[in-house]
């Protein structure tokens, strides 16, 4: 939709890897904004947990061609990691259990104080200098569906 016909009150998502040959967008209000502590987010991310936003699918225009990897996540569920392959990015990830929808990375956002997030997850494997907002819902693992 273009910028001129946008509501006036809805948020515009758009982002991309550091280099920008891999760009998204949409309009979408997200499913959920979080922060994860598990050991393979920080192993991507080289710190204490990862960020991110769930958009449904269908709503995110993707642009550019990425390289993907695939694991198991702690908790079982198989993640195609989407990154650049010029810059090595992060910039999505999908979940093969959960087609419909598509993992943003929060640091990939042009305007990275449109994340907020709502909860933590898979706090058992965080460390204590990983300073999250204790205010936040947290869980051990994954919260319950």
């Amino acid at each position: 939709m273009p910028a001129t016909e946008r509501s006036a009150t809805a948020r515009h998502f758009s982002g991309g890897c550091a280099c920008g040959a891999i760009r998204y967008h949409t309009d979408a209000t997200p499913l959920m904004m979080g922060d994860c502590q598990c050991r393979q987010c920080q192993r991507e991310s080289g710190t204490g947990h990862a960020s991110a936003l769930i958009f449904p699918r269908q709503d995110v225009e993707l642009e550019g061609t990425v390289s993907e990897w695939t694991a198991v996540g702690d908790g079982g569920t198989t993640k195609s990691k989407a990154f650049c392959p010029v810059c090595g990015s992060p910039v999505y990830m999908t979940l093969a259990e959960m087609p419909e929808v598509i993992v943003i990375r929060a640091g990939s956002l042009d305007d990275p104080a449109l994340y907020q997030p709502q909860l933590v997850t898979w706090t058992a494997a965080g460390h204590a200098w990983d300073r999250i907002d204790r205010a936040l819902p947290s869980f051990e693992g994954m919260p319950p569906r």
